[in-house]
């Protein structure tokens, strides 16, 4: 019997041999203090694994048991430590990378057809004569339209290795017949920044949605061509961005620093401190400068912002930012999958470790927002609780700054709910009004065209009245969202101005988008209010009044 269940055992490692390279791998990479191996936990996986092959009362798949295992593993760690398919990676890397693969448009599924909003500049689909407005009714000759095709599916079949073709039939609106395109897919940037223009004479606006290896290089231009427009003043929009690369978050704060200024620290058990410092004169070491933080913002972005304040470089505006100090190192699996494992905290100068807690798990981890929401704290700065324990001073002007969790910003501005009625959320959360702004520009872009031939013409003229938001009304009667003229009125102004940016979207770019809907927006306005009263912006960065107070 026991000779029985030794071969038994014997077979499985032979067959399975895969799985326990994975966990031996893992094993190795990763060492005590002592330097000593962790065999006999390899050996206890192993040993349970090959009992359940050999004996289970069922069939069972080694593979997702073994990932399974990993998965139930990494949770233990910490809320960033995780697992990541072999399936998953090449998605995650895209954004960060910079770049994917495929014909290069931008579009929507608009009444079961995929809609082209816009081709993206310089791109296959651009070069073959595709332009917005554009109905892709067919792909390598099968029917794509009224078939109930998702998001995905698309994806799937317009995305794949530059080099290789790919054949659409578009419905143009006034041509008669359809037209076939056959384009060869490329590597189509994905941008990090969504805008940069000139708010007035003196004052720049940039907005970054991610860092990723390209970010740097998209400031650098942007901030040259804001130079040459005369600007002297920076707004920094870091809402909502999730971070990314940390060198280029890094590299980025070199741009707003004199040389030889720490700007992060990382330090972990098996990972000895290291110290990362400003190297240069940077694009933006003068002029006031102003950061807008959220409760989105996180990793890399927390890293800008918490060298520029605690440097007293500039006026952090907002709310308190996520709080995601971990630093993660990839661990490439032998099948392609990887884990994202944390080895490293991050300090900002003056110390503070901008993680927030998470010794209670990742299930009350993931419920920390929500938690904010119903705390007050997005609302009433004095909902957050900030002890002297986690008081730390700026290492210019000697404010007080504090850790324990995101950044706190200089400047707190409440979360503006007054116009989200719940008409608006049903408008927006069913896609009714997105649809909406799509079929307007679709039904009238020549007209469009021919009234605003320039941004400057449409942002000055056009405006979204009483008239539009009947027909916004009368769409979404249409689509399942019944009119209510309380929520209505309350929202108008809101709609209007989302109407509006939305039309520029479609009709000129994403920089003119934010150029209107910035201007229906408290933070923003809040940040233009600071950054062009120099007295206002040198006694924060001072500590003259407590900001609170102020503002």
């Amino acid at each position: 019997m026991i000779l029985s269940q030794i071969n038994s055992f014997e077979r499985f490692t032979m067959r399975h041999l895969k799985s326990i390279v994975i966990l031996f791998l893992i094993a190795i990479s990763y060492q005590n203090a002592n330097g000593q191996i962790f065999n006999e936990q390899v050996y206890k996986f192993s040993q349970a694994l090959g009992s359940i092959s050999s004996f289970y009362v069922d069939t069972v798949n080694q593979d997702q048991l073994v990932e399974h295992a990993i998965v139930e593993m990494l949770k233990k760690l910490d809320p960033h430590s995780v697992y990541i398919s072999k399936d998953e990676v090449r998605a995650m890397n895209e954004p960060l990378q910079g770049n994917f693969e495929g014909i290069g448009v931008q579009f929507n599924l608009l009444e079961d057809t995929i809609f082209i909003i816009s081709p993206i500049s310089g791109g296959p689909s651009e070069r073959v004569g595709i332009i917005a407005g554009d109905r892709i009714v067919k792909i390598n000759s099968q029917d794509v339209a009224g078939v109930g095709i998702t998001n995905t599916q698309v994806r799937e079949r317009l995305m794949g290795e530059k080099g290789t073709e790919v054949t659409v039939t578009i419905k143009r609106r006034n041509e008669p017949s359809l037209i076939d395109f056959t384009i060869t897919r490329d590597k189509i940037p994905i941008f990090s920044l969504d805008a940069s223009y000139m708010v007035d004479d003196e004052t720049g606006y940039i907005r970054l949605n991610r860092f990723s290896s390209t970010t740097v290089r998209e400031f650098e231009e942007a901030i040259g061509k804001l130079k040459e427009q005369n600007m002297k003043n920076l707004i920094l929009d870091l809402r909502y961005n999730g971070g990314g690369y940390l060198q280029e978050s890094i590299t980025l704060s070199d741009h707003f620093l004199d040389q030889n200024k720490l700007i992060v620290y990382t330090e972990g058990l098996n990972i000895s401190k290291m110290d990362y410092t400003s190297s240069r004169a940077g694009a933006f070491v003068d002029g006031r400068l102003v950061v807008m933080l959220n409760e989105g913002s996180a990793s890399a972005s927390e890293i800008v912002a918490g060298a520029v304040q605690d440097w007293d470089r500039g006026v952090i505006i907002g709310r308190r930012s996520f709080g995601k100090g971990l630093v993660q190192r990839p661990v490439n699996l032998p099948d392609g999958s990887m884990i994202r494992l944390t080895v490293a905290r991050y300090y900002t100068p003056t110390g503070r470790l901008i993680q927030k807690p998470y010794d209670q798990g990742t299930a009350e981890y993931g419920m920390d927002a929500m938690r904010r929401y119903i705390n007050g704290e997005y609302f009433h700065r004095d909902s957050i609780p900030l002890p002297d324990s986690l008081r730390f001073n700026t290492k210019v002007n000697n404010r007080p700054v504090y850790g324990g969790g995101g950044i706190m910003p200089d400047v707190f501005v409440p979360l503006d709910t007054t116009a989200i009625t719940p008409y608006y959320n049903r408008l927006v959360r069913q896609q009714v009004l997105n649809r909406f702004i799509l079929s307007y520009v679709d039904r009238n872009r020549e007209q469009l065209n021919r009234d605003y031939p320039d941004f400057s013409t449409y942002k000055n003229n056009f405006t979204a009245g009483e008239s539009i938001l009947s027909l916004l009304s009368e769409y979404g009667a249409e689509h399942g969202v019944e009119p209510n003229e309380k929520d209505m009125e309350l929202s108008s102004g809101l709609l209007s101005n989302q109407i509006k940016a939305l039309i520029a979207r479609d009709l000129f770019d994403m920089s003119e988008y934010y150029e209107i809907a910035n201007f229906h927006d408290n933070e923003f306005l809040k940040a233009m209010e600071v950054i062009s009263d120099r007295r206002a912006y040198n006694s924060i960065i001072r500590n003259q009044s407590r900001s609170a107070d102020l503002y």
